[in-house]
């Protein structure tokens, strides 16, 4: 699984350099500075801790043997359309679930969330879903597939011309700045926080139930 953490690196990281350049180079030709790209668009990942879900069969149990279904969240995928005044970001995910007991069919709903966050911490909104699973007589394994969508401001998620200018701009050979990454000012790392979206998704999990997750 993905922590918010590694997500918001991740978005900070999609500075790539363009051409045969890698991250963070300084590129030579015609003066020095750092060539950067961005997608407006969010990262989209799952969180630590929520990417599966277990339930017991009684109140309270975590024994093994007490265990009812296990279900993860697996082949995550993005589209996103960034054009005019609002991103529209989709996230499409499998759910694969597993039980213990395969008498009789069987239908089960498990909650799951979507959250927009900003700078790596920031609650933009948050959406709870369900996606149902079904178990024929006799079947062990269910799947099913779930999606979730959410909207970004493009002006929230594009970088101030400034801010841009200062990572772009061709430093000359000399220039006291020359060999200095802009992308560690606080400035400008500041900027790139707040213009740096994720859209996440994972169970909705009740407290027991992270705790199991987190812990096991």
């Amino acid at each position: 699984m993905i922590s918010r953490r590694s997500l918001f690196l991740a978005a900070t990281a999609a500075f790539a350099l363009a051409g045969c350049s890698r991250e963070g180079d300084l590129v030579l030709s015609e003066g020095v500075g750092v060539t950067a790209v961005r997608t407006a668009c969010p990262a989209v990942g799952v969180p630590d801790y929520t990417g599966d879900i277990t339930t017991f069969r009684s109140a309270g149990s975590r024994l093994a043997s007490d265990v009812d279904l296990t279900a993860a969240i697996t082949d995550v995928e993005s589209t996103c359309a960034e054009d005019g005044a609002r991103i529209y970001s989709v996230a499409n995910f499998s759910v694969n679930a597993r039980r213990s007991d395969v008498r009789g069919a069987r239908t089960v709903q498990l909650p799951y969330f979507s959250t927009v966050l900003r700078g790596g911490t920031s609650v933009v909104s948050k959406r709870v879903g369900t996606v149902t699973l079904s178990f024929a007589d006799g079947q062990e394994r269910a799947s099913a597939t779930a999606q979730a969508a959410a909207y970004i401001d493009r002006a929230s998620a594009t970088l101030p011309e400034d801010i841009r200018e200062r990572i772009t701009r061709k430093r000359k050979p000399g220039d006291p700045d020359a060999a200095i990454d802009p992308l560690s000012d606080p400035a400008v790392q500041a900027a790139v926080s707040r213009a740096t979206f994720e859209l996440l998704v994972g169970f909705q999990l009740t407290e027991a139930q992270l705790g199991y997750n987190a812990t096991r």
